[in-house]
């Protein structure tokens, strides 16, 4: 047994129920925090591992994933996501095999396999394995038996599924090349763009896979409405996003902050950050209101700060690192790199921008991309990731409850000055 499973078993034993998920609020880097449940000597004493995990743990892992043994670290992340990854043969079965008894279905089927296997496998996994890191932490030990663990690695791989439904039709719609270090799945010989018929493939094997195994449980109407509503969310931003800035229509007047902003919280925060901690929500049987309202003030801040890293990396990232070749300054995006340019651009640099921006032309782009410098953006993007790293710790303090904090705290750190 693992030694953070059997932790969670003595833990059974140690921490009753009310206390399992405490309530803290962060006071200062030096004071404890307190608990406001009962059991207080207990709950401190978890509370405080809770601390001492949030701030010195290996930040490349969710907090919740790093568990203490005597003098040794069992840093149980890898395994978690070995395993995880592992459940994906059980879902690959699970999608193709179950339609075997009519023939005529077939080729459509090994079609299938080849879409899941391409473009579902491969990424980082943070979003998938964030239902099941929260999973484990809000609901208690002896509640976490085969078949939930199995539930909340399924609906992780859903999230995963989700991922590559967008991504799918993202690289189509900016003509990408490279994605995860391979070629787009359109850009395969025989594919084009019957990729669209394929990512509809990906979203409907989403639905699929709730259905069987999550139908029985309470929470199945509110993991199919979260996945609904994340959907529409996320096409809603990325419809902003192409209408800001059109093909071949270059209007540098449309790249505002308000517009920057209103695109990055609906096309990729709440898919990224709120979905997968508000579905492991609502299977731990945590569905009011106010709680998903607090959620969503930390989460979508932090998807924010997630999509201006992407942005940032899309010019000055190492392809080799991030596996995918940048592409928005030809693509004429509403970049948080062109917006921050406008704002500081004297008349002269704001008119090279013009003649330059939203052009495939290699030239082209390294001038932008030589003016960007000139501006310093690289330090000013710096800057803001500490500002914006101050300002989610913030948040945290005031709005992490009934969660741990630590469970945001650990997202936030593995993002935090983050390569790829």
């Amino acid at each position: 047994m693992p030694p953070s499973r059997w932790l969670r078993s003595v833990g059974a034993f140690l921490l009753p129920a009310p206390c399992w998920v405490p309530q803290v609020r962060w006071l200062h880097v030096l004071q404890q925090p307190s608990l406001v449940h009962r059991y207080p000597v207990l709950g401190v004493w978890h509370s405080a591992r809770r601390w001492c995990q949030a701030w010195t743990e290996d930040p490349r892992a969710l907090c919740s994933t790093l568990r203490m043994n005597g003098n040794q670290k069992s840093d149980t992340y890898a395994q978690e996501k070995q395993d995880f990854i592992q459940h994906f043969s059980q879902i690959l079965k699970v999608l193709t095999e179950h339609d075997m008894e009519h023939p005529e279905k077939g080729d459509a089927i090994a079609r299938l396999r080849k879409v899941l296997e391409y473009n579902v496998l491969g990424g980082k996994y943070n979003r998938g394995l964030t239902v099941l890191a929260v999973f484990q932490e809000l609901v208690e030990p002896r509640k976490q038996d085969a078949d939930s663990l199995q539930r909340a690695m399924t609906v992780g791989w859903c999230v995963e599924l989700l991922q590559a439904f967008f991504l799918v039709l993202d690289d189509i719609m900016d003509a990408s090349l490279t994605r995860r270090g391979q070629p787009c799945w359109y850009q395969k010989p025989g594919i084009g763009l019957d990729a669209i018929n394929d990512s509809l493939l990906l979203e409907a094997c989403i639905y699929r896979l709730l259905k069987l195994y999550c139908r029985e449980q309470p929470y199945y109407l509110n993991l199919i409405e979260l996945f609904l509503q994340s959907s529409y969310q996320t096409e809603i931003g990325q419809t902003l996003d192409l209408i800001t800035a059109p093909q071949g229509n270059v209007d540098l007047g449309r790249f505002t902050e308000k517009r920057y902003k209103s695109i990055v919280k609906y096309k990729t925060a709440f898919y990224s950050f709120y979905l997968p901690v508000a579905a492991a929500m609502y299977m731990a049987g945590i569905d009011g209101e106010k709680e998903h309202a607090n959620a969503k003030k930390i989460l979508l801040e932090m998807g924010e700060f997630f999509q201006i890293q992407d942005d940032y990396l899309d010019l000055f990232g190492d392809p080799s690192v991030t596996g995918k070749v940048g592409t928005d300054i030809q693509d004429n995006k509403c970049s948080w790199l062109v917006v921050q340019c406008l704002q500081r651009a004297t008349p002269e640099q704001r008119q090279i921008l013009q003649e330059n921006y939203g052009q495939k032309e290699t030239e082209k782009v390294a001038r932008v991309k030589a003016m960007y410098e000139e501006m310093a953006l690289p330090a000013v993007f710096k800057q803001y990731e500490e500002d914006s790293f101050s300002t989610l710790k913030s948040l945290i303090e005031q709005y992490a409850a009934p969660l741990p904090p630590a469970i945001y705290l650990g997202l936030a750190h593995k993002i935090y000055k983050r390569k790829k």
